[in-house]
């Protein structure tokens, strides 16, 4: 026992959330503001920038639209929350502290990893040194630049998922005068209902965006990309050589495609320094949790959002804003259950929608069961672009409401949605 503890004098328990996207800002802001002060509790949020990032709009951004200004410390106050500009370069999980920029030291008790995922350019080569990102707003605002100075010529969207089809949407709306060329192995909206998926094609097809899925990308060059061939739905390469972007969509002899700018939005990467500390990560290096989303080798680190591998009765969890809010909240509202001398409670998810905006006048909602396989009900058109705007600007409206909460309230994420539960009692 300590010198302070045989003292009667209470020590401050030390919560440090490394990352300062959805995640871990829901984190630090439901924390701090159910804390008592009675209860010695210092939060700390540490970030690389103080700039919040709207990963939600980064498409947009890309595409030459300004995004807000919003600064971290400003969404935290009135919280009590403290916070630390600076890169995390090391995290000591024996010793418990957080090394930041190779000088400053922060010692944890308990510590919240939501340092998130980035686009992953290392698996292709080339993809590192000569496509384009959007892992934050300065990558968007470099390209959409680019872009600008472009006149004309084509743009390689490289990864039908969500964040490519957005983007070439965006991309050919703000400039038509470019060729926009939307490159992946899968079809865009393949997990969507036929009717949604039907309409987002035709979107694309309407804003002049060329779509060729069944395809991999195994080099990006300065002008280029060079492509595998065409793939089956099982992802087996099935044909040497690459497709005909010409129309015939069928294996050509050539085996590259023309690119004046490359962007990559294919698969992601976490960051090692969770595998370097030693903590449990699955074989893409995201933190293992148990049911509480606390590591399954060191129970004092929680992990949340895109940087854990949370599994859920359906499977493993994949990345999004729709997660990794209430991520944040169950890992700030099992923080407090734990101080206060209570276990806590598992965490239990379902999915609910998928919104794709396909430029700013058309978007496609698809509403999802809690597994995230799709329903039959979705919306499109002008309804669509009101429902995701209403998401998209969700967060703000979120954390505001956290902050006026009285201590003994909590918003607790349930089948995709925040509800307000007195769990943290």
């Amino acid at each position: 026992m300590s010198a302070q503890h045989e003292a009667g004098v209470a020590t401050t328990h030390r919560v440090v959330i490394l990352g300062a996207g959805y995640a871990g800002l829901s984190a630090a802001i439901q924390l701090a503001c159910r804390v008592k002060p009675s209860e010695n509790v210092r939060v700390t949020l540490v970030n690389a920038q103080e700039r919040f990032t709207e990963r939600l709009r980064l498409h947009m951004a890309a595409s030459g639209q300004p995004l807000a200004e919003l600064s971290i410390p400003e969404l935290l106050e009135g919280t009590g929350a403290h916070f630390e500009r600076g890169w995390v370069t090391a995290v000591d999980a024996n010793a418990k502290t957080v090394r930041i920029d190779d000088e400053r030291v922060l010692p944890y008790d308990t510590l919240v990893y939501a340092l998130g995922g980035v686009a992953d350019t290392s698996a292709v080569p080339g993809a590192e040194d000569h496509a384009h990102t959007l892992n934050g707003a300065q990558d968007a605002e470099v390209l959409a630049d680019r872009l600008a100075r472009l006149g004309s010529g084509t743009v390689v969207v490289v990864g039908s998922g969500l964040t490519g089809v957005e983007s070439a949407a965006e991309i050919a709306e703000r400039h038509p005068e470019l060729t926009v060329v939307l490159l992946g192995r899968g079809e865009p909206g393949a997990a969507m209902h036929p009717k949604a998926r039907a309409y987002l094609r035709a979107a694309l097809d309407r804003l002049g965006v060329r779509v060729r899925s069944g395809v991999e990308v195994v080099k990006v060059l300065p002008g280029s990309v060079e492509l595998a061939g065409i793939v089956d739905v099982a992802g087996r390469v099935e044909v040497a050589g690459s497709v005909d972007l010409a129309g015939t969509g069928g294996p050509v002899g050539e085996e590259s495609v023309a690119a004046d700018v490359v962007l990559w939005t294919s698969g992601t990467r976490v960051s090692p320094l969770a595998a370097v500390a030693g903590l449990t990560v699955d074989e893409g290096g995201r933190i293992v949790t148990d049911t509480a989303l606390r590591s399954v080798s060191h129970p004092e680190v929680y992990a949340v959002g895109d940087a854990a591998a949370i599994r859920q009765g359906y499977g493993v969890m994949h990345g999004t804003c729709q997660g990794g809010m209430p991520t944040g909240v169950h890992a700030a509202v099992s923080i407090l259950r734990e101080l206060r001398g209570r276990r806590p409670r598992p965490f239990r998810f379902g999915y609910y929608h998928t919104p794709v905006s396909l430029g700013r006048h058309d978007a496609v909602v698809q509403f999802t069961h809690p597994d995230d396989s799709p329903r039959r009900l979705h919306l499109t058109g002008r309804v669509a672009v009101r429902y995701k705007e209403t998401v998209t600007a969700a967060p703000w409206a979120t954390w505001g409401r956290m902050k006026k909460m009285p201590a003994s309230g909590a918003f607790w994420p349930r089948g995709g949605r925040f509800t307000r539960v007195g769990g943290a009692r």
